[in-house]
């Protein structure tokens, strides 16, 4: 067997064995997003939407049921590595990967792939769940499908990142509740920054999910308060930045060799 076949196999496996975690306890790594997301379209679709009216020139549910899609990705993709790699880390068998003959980088996209698939696959239920409240006309396939996979990428690099600087359990839910949770209500899921003064319009454009999710929303439904081009741009950078520096943690063994 040559490197390249071994390498494949090493990573075909930690992708298989990601998969099946989330997949063995889907009760747990499905279901919820579904119901919370069907909650989030009862409430400010039907209930608080109906009397706020247009957004953005689309009722308002077609103007939110983008952000909430991204939300999800963006909370699965980061939850699934960094409960996955920090369940490596605690029970130490992460030693027994990284002293076996495969490379930093199979190690580390085999992890990240399982994040990016458990993302994908909450964002297509949680998109399916959104058909039976309103239409959802997919203005440019292509973005939509782009901006999905770089963001689902992006978080679970952020997981992993995460995941390397925890110290147990209780570290691995500091960063969704202290700077997912607010980052993300902030980036334009529930209104367009058209209605904030300048100077707080300024303001959220130094939040990087504003460009995520006014991306996704513009290739589903063709509006953006943002240049769509600049926020795939930053989503690149960042994705990069992410992933070196995660290799560099993989590398030095930082956090990892104690």
């Amino acid at each position: 067997m040559n490197s390249w076949q071994a390498e494949w196999n090493a990573y075909y496996t930690l992708v298989r064995r990601e998969v099946r975690r989330f997949i063995r306890i889907w009760l747990q790594t499905l279901l919820p997003p579904a119901i919370t997301m069907t909650l989030y379209f009862v409430i400010f679709g039907r209930l608080i939407g109906s009397r706020i009216g247009e957004m953005g020139g689309y009722t308002y549910i077609q103007f939110v049921v983008p952000g909430l899609i991204m939300m999800a990705v963006v909370t699965n993709s980061f939850a699934n590595v960094v409960s996955s790699f920090f369940g490596a880390k605690f029970q130490r068998f992460i030693e027994e990967i990284q002293v076996s003959p495969v490379s930093n980088h199979t190690i580390l996209l085999g992890f990240v792939t399982g994040g990016v698939i458990r993302g994908l696959l909450v964002g297509a239920i949680v998109t399916v769940v959104a058909l039976f409240f309103t239409d959802l006309p997919m203005h440019n396939p292509l973005v939509t499908l782009s901006i999905l996979v770089l963001t689902a990428l992006l978080f679970s690099l952020g997981g992993f990142i995460n995941a390397v600087f925890a110290n147990n359990f209780d570290d691995i839910s500091i960063v969704p509740t202290f700077v997912l949770a607010p980052l993300t209500y902030l980036g334009g899921v529930f209104y367009s920054i058209d209605l904030l003064s300048e100077f707080w319009a300024g303001v959220s454009k130094l939040n990087p999910m504003l460009y995520i999710v006014n991306a996704f929303r513009y290739g589903i439904l063709g509006h953006s308060d943002v240049d769509v081009g600049v926020a795939f741009v930053m989503v690149g950078l960042f994705t990069v930045a992410a992933y070196a520096y995660s290799m560099y943690l993989l590398i030095t063994g930082k956090r990892l060799r104690q």
